[in-house]
Formats: structure tokens, sequence, C-alpha cells
């Protein structure tokens, strides 16, 4: 591309196609072929806009939380913490089987299986991912402070509870499991939810 000439593709577009390629076959498993092909665009264009294919995986990483995951934040302004779960674990379905998007949670798949070359990415991935953990700690202490939860409840053993719930409903959707079987692990999921004792 000549000096000076202005680009002839759109950024967002041009990432989320990039996003999708990365959900649908992890960082390693993605080519630079992959990416040109359905960014529809040329290796040079690739590198001047984003950089590597490791400072693009980054990009999509940020691209995701920023459009796919940002539900996370309405549910946290659920009234109590037993809905706060409840519309975390149901959001989680409806993006994980979402037909518009490839199956399953692009931050719990994208990078997990990786060389050591790929180290950084992994753990990269798994501190966002940890990132809703800590928020649902810090929620569920809240909880106990203000009787919503049980004194004897464990607030980090909960946040790690929901977690690997959500992580495993992800999961579970890439294999191919339905939106309506998923749903009813999350209703099995919150009939185990503690009780704050109060009588309805």
């Amino acid at each position: 591309m000549p000096a000076g000439r202005p680009r002839t593709f759109d950024l967002e577009r041009a990432l989320d196609r990039a996003l999708n390629v990365f959900w649908r076959k992890g960082y390693e498993g993605t080519s630079l072929a992959d990416l040109t092909e359905e960014m529809g665009i040329n290796r040079p264009s690739l590198y001047a806009a984003f950089g590597n294919k490791e400072a693009l995986f980054r990009k999509a990483m940020e691209r995701y939380e920023q459009k796919t995951a940002a539900y996370m934040q309405s549910a946290f302004e659920e009234p109590n913490v037993s809905a706060v779960v409840e519309k975390l674990l149901q959001r989680n379905i409806e993006v994980t089987t979402d037909p518009n998007n490839p199956p399953g949670c692009f931050m719990v798949q994208g990078a997990l299986a990786c060389s050591d070359a790929a180290d950084p990415l992994k753990t990269e991935m798994a501190k966002r991912r940890s990132q809703l953990q800590t928020l649902l700690r810090k929620r569920f202490v809240r909880a106990v402070e203000e009787g919503d939860l049980p004194a004897t409840a464990n607030p980090a053993d909960l946040a790690r509870y929901v977690t690997t719930v959500s992580n495993g409903i992800a999961v579970q959707a890439a294999g191919g499991a339905s939106r309506a079987q998923l749903l009813r692990v999350a209703n099995v999921a919150m009939q185990a939810w503690p009780s704050n004792g109060r009588k309805k």
C-alpha cells in the first residue's frame, strides 16, 4: 500500500471477524492466512492496522469484553445477590448458545491449549477470567454484611462455585449442549444457592 493511502476497510468490522476466527479455532489453531481471508485484507494491511498476530489477539480479547461480555455489568445491578447470579448464568447461556456467535466462550477456549510460546496469552486470559470471580467475591461479602446471604456463607467459595458453573456452561455449549439443556443446569445451580434463612 503506497504511503499516505487511506485504509479501504472498516477496522471494527475487521476486528470482529478476527475475533470470530480466534473464537472458533483458538489462538494457535488460527493462521495468518485464516485471518486475512476472514478479514478481507492482506498481511501488510493486517500488520499496519493491528500489529502481529499476538497483538491482534489481545485486541480481540478487548473487543470481546467490550461487546459480548458487557452483560456482566447489568447483572451486578440486580437488587439481590441471587438475582445477580441467576442473571449472570442466564446471560452466559444466551451468549454461548447464540447462533450468531461460535459456540462456547472465547475467554474460556481462546487459548486453553497453547505451547510455551503462547503462555503470556494463556496467562492473560486466565487473569481476565479471574476478574469475574473477584467481583463476585466482593459482591458476596456485601451480601453477607447486608443479610442477603447467611453469615456462615463463604464469599470466596461461592465466587469460585459460580465461575466454575459458568465456565462449565461454556464448555458444554461448545460441545453442542442446547440452550434449553443449559438453562436447566442453571436452574439446578440456583436451587443449590444458600438461603439467608428468612421466612418467605
